[in-house]
Formats: C-alpha cells, sequence, structure tokens
C-alpha cells in the first residue's frame, strides 16, 4: 500500500512531510529503468523518462497522445489518434511498472505511476517512507494533539491498514482482475502464455549438490526462453521465490499461467533430476519427468546443460506440453492472438487450403493489431510463401507472395533478431527466392540461436536436404523426431524422402504411411516415387493419379517446379525416373536432360 499523492496536484489536505522533489523523483526513475525487471529494449525507459521529466517542469497538462507520440517515438506532425502507438505503449508501460513494484521494488522509497485515463505521472511514497517521515516532523515539533481530538488507537489502525492490503492482494489475485487487465490494456506484443521456473530444490548432500541445483536453474532461464511462442518470467523473478512455492502464489503475485518446478538429488556418482509443469489455475500437474544420470562418466556441467535442454524442449516447443495444454483449455479470457499460433501449427501439421486459410487470417489480423510482434510476422511470412509453393488461397489483389513473404520476414528480424522463428521465415523465403547460400547461413544462425526448437530443426533439415545435402538434412529431422514424436506429421514425408533419396527404400515407405498428408499435394507425388522404387506399383499409381488430378500444371512443368524447391539436377532425373515407373505422365527421359542441359546454360549466364 501507498500513501499517494499526485505530483503538482492541487487542493490536496497539507501533509506534515514534504511530497517527494524533484532530485527524489529521478533517483527513482533511474533505479527503475536500471532494474533488471525492466525491460531494455523499445521505448519503455524514454517514454517514462519524457513524462516524468514533463510533470517534474510543471508541464504534465502538455502530456497527451500527440504530444508524446512526436517527442518519444518520433511520428511527424501528422500524427493522428488513429495510430494506436501511444495507448499500446502505455498500457505496456503500466504492467510493466506493476510487475516491477510487484518485485523487484517493493521496498523502493518512491512510487511512480501511469494513471489509466492519461499519460501524466503519479509519484507517490511508499509507506515505510512516508513512517519515517511522520515521526521526523513529530520529534521535530512541539506541538501536541488538540484535547478532545479522536485518535485512532495504533493496534486498531493497524488491522484496518491489514485488512485493507488483504482485500487487495485478494482481488489481485483473481482471475477477474487479471483478465481485466489483458483486455483493457494494450501491449506491443499479445499476451501469450508465461511461465515462471521456481529455483529447483536441493534435496542432495554436500557443495557439488548445490552446485547442481543452481546450475540447472540458471541452464533452465537460458534455454527457455529462446521459444518465442511462451514468455518466460526473468532471472530475478525467478530467485526472488522459494523452490517450494505454491501455484496460487505464482497466479496471485504475478499472473503467471505455468509454473515449472523441481528437485535434484545428488547421492554419490548419482544424479536425479525431477521436473514438473504446474497449470496455476488450478494447481493441475499438466507433465513430469525424471532424469537420471550418472557424475561417473559426464561432467556435471554436461548433465544440467542436457536436462535443461530436454525440459524446455518438452515442455515450450511448438507442439510441447504447454501449447497441447492451451489447446485442450483455453484460459478464460481466451487468448486470441495466441490462439493464431495454435492455428499455425496446426495448420503446418495438415498442411490443407482450409487451415492455410485460418493460419493466414487470423495472423494479418495479428500484426495489424500488435504490429511490433515479431512472431506473428514470421509465421505470417511462411503462410504468405504457402500462397506461392503450395498454390493455396492466393489473392490476385495482393503483392505477390513471395515480396510479401519476404517483406514480412524481414519485418520479424527486425523487430527481434534472435527471434528463432523469424530467422526460420527468413530463412525459407529466400531459399524459395533462389538465394541459396543467403537461405542456409540463415539457417545455421536459426540453429544456434535455439538447437531445440523441432519447427526449425524439421524446416531446416528439409531446407539442406532438398540443396543436396540428404544425409545431415536426415540427421536434423531425425532429431526433430526424437524430441518431437507427435509432431507435425511433414516431418515424416521429408524424412521420407531423405531416405529415398539415401536408398533407404523400407525406412521411405515406413516413414511416408506414417506422414498421412492426404490433402497436401506434394505428399502425393513424393509417396508415388517412394512406393514405385520399392516395388509397390499399386500404390505407387494411385498416389501419382491423385497428385496428377491436384497440381496437373506442376507435372507439365516439373523441371522448373523442382528447381523452384532447388532440388539438384541429378536428384530431379532420379525423382522424374520413378514418377514414370509409377505411370505419371511426365515428360521422357530426352526431353527431361534436354530441358536440364537447358536450364544449366541459362543459370551459367
Amino acid at each position: 500500500m501507498v500513501t499517494a499523492v499526485t505530483h503538482g496536484s492541487g487542493g490536496a489536505e497539507p501533509l506534515p512531510y514534504p511530497l517527494p522533489g524533484p532530485d527524489e523523483i529521478r533517483a527513482q526513475l533511474a533505479r527503475v529503468i536500471s532494474s533488471p525487471e525492466f525491460p531494455k529494449a523499445g521505448r519503455g525507459a524514454a517514454f517514462l523518462t519524457f513524462v516524468v521529466e514533463e510533470a517534474i517542469a510543471g508541464r504534465a497538462h502538455r502530456l497527451k497522445g500527440y504530444t508524446v507520440a512526436i517527442e518519444v517515438f518520433k511520428r511527424s506532425d501528422t500524427f493522428t489518434q488513429d495510430d494506436p502507438v501511444v495507448r499500446i505503449e502505455a498500457g505496456r508501460l503500466r504492467r510493466t511498472l506493476e510487475r516491477y513494484y510487484l518485485v523487484a521494488g517493493q521496498g523502493d522509497p518512491i512510487r511512480i505511476d501511469i494513471p489509466k485515463g492519461g499519460y501524466a505521472p503519479s509519484f507517490a511514497w511508499n509507506d515505510a517512507a512516508v513512517t519515517g517521515r511522520k515521526e521526523a516532523a513529530a520529534e521535530n515539533s512541539d506541538e501536541r494533539p488538540a484535547q478532545g481530538r479522536l485518535r485512532t488507537p495504533l493496534p486498531i489502525l493497524a488491522g484496518l491498514v491489514g485488512v485493507v492490503i488483504t482485500a487487495v492482494l485478494t482481488y489481485w489475485a483473481t482471475d477477474r482482475f487479471i483478465a481485466g487487465t489483458r483486455q483493457s490494456g494494450f501491449s506491443a506484443v499479445p499476451d501469450e502464455p508465461t511461465l515462471v521456473i521456481a529455483p529447483f530444490a536441493n534435496l542432495g548432500d554436500g557443495p557439488q549438490s548445490e552446485l547442481y541445483t543452481v546450475g540447472l536453474t540458471e541452464e533452465l532461464l537460458t534455454a527457455l526462453p529462446r521459444f518465442k511462442e511462451i514468455r518466460v518470467f526473468g532471472r530475478e523473478t525467478s530467485k526472488s521465490l522459494a523452490p517450494e512455492v505454491q501455484a496460487s502464489e505464482v497466479r496471485g503475485g504475478l499472473g503467471a499461467r505455468y509454473l515449472l518446478a523441481g528437485g535434484v538429488r545428488v547421492s554419490g556418482p548419482r544424479v536425479r533430476v525431477t521436473a514438473r509443469l504446474v497449470d496455476t489455475s488450478d494447481g493441475a500437474i499438466l507433465w513430469s519427468q525424471n532424469y537420471d544420470d550418472d557424475l561417473t562418466t559426464r561432467e556435471l556441467f554436461a548433465i544440467q546443460s542436457d536436462v535443461a535442454s530436454k525440459v524446455a524442449t518438452a515442455v515450450a516447443q511448438p507442439y510441447g506440453i504447454i501449447a497441447q495444454a492451451v489447446t485442450a483449455k483455453p484460459p478464460p479470457d481466451d487468448l486470441g492472438v495466441y490462439d493464431c499460433t495454435l492455428r499455425f501449427y496446426a495448420y503446418r501439421a495438415e498442411l490443407s487450403p482450409e487451415a492455410h486459410l485460418s493460419a493466414r487470417a487470423c495472423l494479418e489480423s495479428a500484426v495489424a493489431r500488435y504490429p511490433a510482434y515479431a512472431t506473428a510476422w514470421a509465421m505470417l511470412s511462411i503462410a504468405y510463401l504457402d500462397e506461392d509453393r503450395f498454390r493455396y488461397n492466393l489473392n490476385p489483389a495482393q503483392r505477390e507472395p513471395m515480396e510479401r513473404a519476404l517483406h514480412a520476414a524481414r519485418r520479424a528480424i527486425e523487430l527481434e533478431p534472435d527471434n528463432t522463428r523469424a530467422l526460420q521465415s527468413l530463412m525459407t523465403a529466400l531459399f524459395f527466392n533462389q538465394q541459396l547460400a543467403e537461405a542456409l547461413e540463415a539457417g545455421e544462425e536459426a540453429l544456434a540461436t535455439n538447437p531445440n526448437d523441432t519447427e526449425l530443426l524439421a524446416e531446416f533439415g528439409t531446407r539442406l536436404a532438398l540443396c543436396g545435402q540428404w544425409k545431415r538434412g536426415a540427421d536434423l529431422l531425425d532429431r526433430a523426431l526424437a524430441l518431437n514424436p507427435g509432431g507435425a506429421a511433414y516431418y515424416h514425408g521429408t524424412r521420407a524422402l531423405a531416405a529415398y533419396m539415401l536408398d533407404d527404400h523400407a525406412k521411405a515407405v515406413s516413414l511416408i504411411r506414417k506422414a498421412d498428408l492426404q490433402k497436401f499435394p506434394l505428399f502425393h507425388i513424393v509417396a508415388a516415387a517412394i512406393y514405385a522404387e520399392a516395388g509397390l506399383i499399386d500404390d505407387a499409381r494411385r498416389e501419382g493419379t491423385i497428385f496428377t488430378k491436384i497440381r496437373p500444371e506442376y507435372i507439365r512443368d516439373i523441371i522448373n517446379e523442382n528447381r523452384k524447391r532447388n532440388i539438384q539436377p541429378k536428384d530431379s532425373i532420379r525423382m522424374i525416373a520413378s514418377l514414370r515407373k509409377a505411370g505419371v505422365p511426365v515428360p521422357d527421359a530426352a526431353g527431361i536432360e534436354a530441358e536440364l542441359l537447358k536450364s544449366a546454360v541459362t543459370d551459367r549466364r
């Protein structure tokens, strides 16, 4: 609780202690924006500094949306209220300040807030500071309380304060309050699922056990934020929690939807880690896992890094535990923009025109509402690209799909250069724009950013395989399947094609039957080639017929279609020969070789 006094307000009853002065307010401002809990990205610090300095200078009345837009966000003088940038950033800054004073700023002497309905800040003493100043004022005064004046006994006053604090905190803790703040505020990025990591409990003996426990928590705090579809509370917030923190405390105090907790037991050479993911709305354990290892065979650092990687991947990957939980039981306030993320991954799993249309429309709405949401731009880039490569839901009224795909991918990178999905979208757009070297460079950067992202592993593996690196591509696809056995069906489809190219026809047949992408046209052409080489001619003919009916133009221009996908000439010839066995009406061998020769001459020019 604070004693709220708006700086510069008039008409208030005189107080026996002075208001916060300019130097004290500036010191508090510096304390806030230098805190690890205050985001360094974006213009939050500039926004807060500007409004505070204007208020101190007596110009709080100037703090309108237009003024802030011009001075802080460098908008032109043609700025209108149709541009939501100031409202969005103000809502984000309010929530940042709320979180700061909840976690890092509990003991600060002054509280800075930006009340809703305007941009003028308020400055208030915390109760501890107020009490100290009252005592000082009383000690320096010779006056005594007037006779007959009603004085509230201290125990009663303390009880009343306690009741008020309890009521406020209880209201804070309710889902209604959390939902209300999400719906009424604005943010530069949508409210994705939020996760807080409690320090893992030390259940063993000795310094090595303590070292491992601290190290594992640090590794998790590094690994989990790499997955950009969720938001992870920072180190300082995590360290402020007790290992045995209750889900209700996390929900009420931080508003986090999920809690990752666990313990570490070191006994002699054996290490056991127990991890669990808890839904803070009801305390249900959504997932738990034990990890056992041996200190005599592996170093401590290697073990904790490996365990953190496995936990992070299981919990936060695109098709992981949190995504499944949100799909099965969406929150009461229905995180509409996160629903676009789920639609995108549902589309990637199915690869149907209907799912594509739904995901694209949702993502276009998301970036319109949240133009600084890099992950949505990245996903939208892939959706635009699929208009061209899969011929899905083409919109003649818009620019070329490839142009839109590249623009969206570059926008995502501009907003968040280390976003794995943004790097993946840039890699894919460049790949289909025939900028192969640049595409693979972006893929390598994405892999270094998050080597456990199964969506990236599968996509990069596919790109490497198609441009002739079949073995490395197969290895990355195998890793994606190992980390996410129930992931998107195209993992199996592309891995089946790699097995075909590596002459493992039995494996190719087994994998293509697991893919089950009946609505995805290219599935049928790959299946036809695989079945033909495996001697399953009836199956090959059936798949070839389906594909020819869906995409006859692909067959007529198969050389160029394969070239668009950077399939190497020798691999293209091999695949076309298999399709000929399946009865697909591809050009004859002489015609294919002549076309490839002509293409090679054109490329050299």
